[in-house]
């Protein structure tokens, strides 16, 4: 028996306007768009991992068990420039730590999502070149 954590799963109030800001700001393609379970779900492929956009507004604002979303990236620098030109404004620049680089962005439905640049990939088995889904 093999397992595998798959994928996020996010409420959106404006699914389109989620789906276009993955896409533009981290490059994520639209893998599967159909209704399940009285709803539409739209899973989207960024880099090796998944997330499932389900309509529906977010019940509450955020918090619960749910803390953020971490996009892993090998250029922090350059991530943050792709999202500057198109048109994401960062409340606070690129924080340092001694393991990793990283930000804190809002997106949308205000999704709290970390994007980092870790200094020991191997040590946390990061990897941008392995098995790809």
């Amino acid at each position: 028996m093999q397992v595998s954590l798959d994928h996020a799963h996010i409420f959106a109030s404006d699914p389109a306007a989620t789906v276009k800001f993955f896409q533009a700001m981290f490059g994520a393609t639209v893998v599967w768009d159909e209704v399940v379970a009285g709803a539409r779900g739209i899973r989207l492929k960024i880099g090796r991992a998944f997330i499932l956009i389900y309509d529906q507004p977010p019940k509450a604002p955020r918090g619960g068990a749910f803390h953020h979303l971490g996009i892993a990236t090998d250029d922090l620098a350059r991530l943050v420039g792709h999202m500057k030109s198109n048109g994401f404004a960062f409340r606070k620049p690129i924080q340092e730590d001694k393991a990793f680089r990283y930000v804190m962005i809002a997106g949308p439905d205000d999704l709290l999502i970390e994007l980092f640049e870790c200094h020991e990939p191997d040590r946390w088995r990061i990897s941008f070149h392995g098995e790809d889904r």
